[in-house]
C-alpha cells in the first residue's frame, strides 16, 4: 500500500500541471452541471418565489402524482417516444453509410468536397433551419408546393398536418447533423489496422466483402457507444426544433415533454411541477442509459462504462 501511495506522489509531481489543467473542467461541471441539481428538490416542494427554495414548505409527491394524473400524461410520453425513437432510427444508420461511402472515395478533391457539403448544414442554427424548413414547406410560396403543383396537385399545408410534423422534424434534423456525426465514424475508420486491409486484399475480398468484414467490425466499438448514448436520450428530444415548428394545428403530435416543461414552468410559472416533469423525464432517461449500456456490454463487449 505505502509503495501505491509513493508512486501515486511521484506520478502527481511529474505531471502536476496536467492535473491542475484539470481543475478547470472539473470546476466547469461542479458549478455548472452538479451544483445546479440541488434545485430539483424544488420537485418536491411547493415552491415560491418569495420564500425561495429552502423556505418553501414540502409538498412530497403531489406534483409527480399531479401530472401523471393529467390527462395529457400518455399523450406527451407517446409523442416524446414516437419522435426519439423515429430520430434514433433514421440518423444512427446514416453518418455511419456516408462514412463508409467517403472511405471508399479514392478522389481527394470529391471527399473533401462532399465532406464540406455535408458538415456545413451543422454549423446553421436551429432558428435557421426551421425559417427554411417553413419557407421552403409554406402553402403559398413554398418551393415544394410549386414542384407539385406542376403536376396539377393541389397544395398541401405540411406543417398544419400533424400526420407530417414528426418526418419533417426528423429528415430535417439528419440532414443537419449527417455530416457531422459521420466525422466521428471517420475518425474510427482510419484507426483500423491496415494490415486488415492487406489481409482481405490478398484473400480476393471485393469492396464490400471488406466494408462487411473489415470496416463495420473496427467501427463497431465506436457505433456501440453512439447507440447508448442515443437510447439513453431518448426521452430528451431537442427543445428548439420542436417548439419552433409547433403550432395550433399541429400540437397533437407536436407536444412533447420539454415543451410542455417550457410552458408549465415558464408560461403559467408553476416551477415546481415544470421540475417535477423534468426530473421524471431525467430519471427515464438514466433508467434507459444504464439499461442499455447493460445490454451492449453482454452482446458487444463494448459500453460506456
Amino acid at each position: 500500500m505505502s509503495s501505491l501511495k509513493a508512486d501515486a506522489a511521484r506520478s502527481f509531481r511529474r505531471h502536476w500541471q496536467l492535473y491542475l489543467l484539470l481543475l478547470i473542467p472539473l470546476g466547469y461541471f461542479v458549478v455548472f452541471k452538479y451544483v445546479p441539481m440541488i434545485n430539483a428538490v424544488i420537485a418536491f416542494k411547493d415552491y415560491s418565489v418569495i420564500d425561495g427554495i429552502w423556505g418553501s414548505p414540502w409538498a412530497g409527491p403531489k406534483h409527480f402524482l399531479a401530472f401523471f394524473d393529467n390527462p395529457v400524461f400518455w399523450t406527451l410520453v407517446r409523442n416524446t417516444f414516437l419522435l426519439s425513437v423515429y430520430f434514433l432510427i433514421a440518423s444512427f444508420p446514416i453518418p455511419i453509410i456516408l462514412a463508409l461511402a467517403l472511405n471508399e472515395v479514392r478522389r481527394g478533391l470529391f471527399q473533401r468536397t462532399v465532406q464540406m457539403v455535408t458538415y456545413a448544414p451543422y454549423f446553421i442554427s436551429t432558428v435557421v433551419v426551421v425559417s427554411m424548413t417553413i419557407l421552403i414547406l409554406s402553402p403559398s410560396i413554398g418551393l415544394v408546393n410549386d414542384a407539385i403543383g406542376l403536376f396539377g396537385i393541389s397544395s398541401v399545408d405540411f406543417l398544419g398536418d400533424p400526420d407530417y410534423f414528426r418526418h419533417i422534424y426528423v429528415w430535417s434534423d439528419v440532414w443537419q447533423t449527417a455530416g457531422y456525426s459521420a466525422v466521428v465514424y471517420m475518425a474510427a475508420l482510419s484507426g483500423i489496422d491496415p494490415g486488415l486491409y492487406e489481409a482481405a486484399r490478398v484473400d480476393g475480398a471485393n469492396r464490400l466483402q471488406k466494408i462487411i468484414h473489415v470496416d463495420l467490425p473496427g467501427i463497431m466499438p465506436t457505433a456501440a457507444i453512439v447507440l447508448i448514448l442515443g437510447v439513453g436520450n431518448i426521452m430528451a428530444i431537442g427543445f428548439e426544433k420542436a417548439f419552433l415548428l409547433q403550432n395550433p394545428l399541429n400540437l397533437s403530435q407536436s407536444e412533447i415533454i420539454a415543451t410542455y416543461v417550457y410552458k408549465t414552468g415558464l408560461l403559467n410559472a408553476d416551477f415546481s411541477q415544470a421540475t417535477a416533469v423534468g426530473l421524471f423525464n431525467s430519471v427515464v432517461n438514466l433508467g434507459l442509459l444504464v439499461g442499455v449500456n447493460f445490454v451492449a456490454k453482454r452482446v458487444s463487449g463494448s459500453g460506456l462504462w
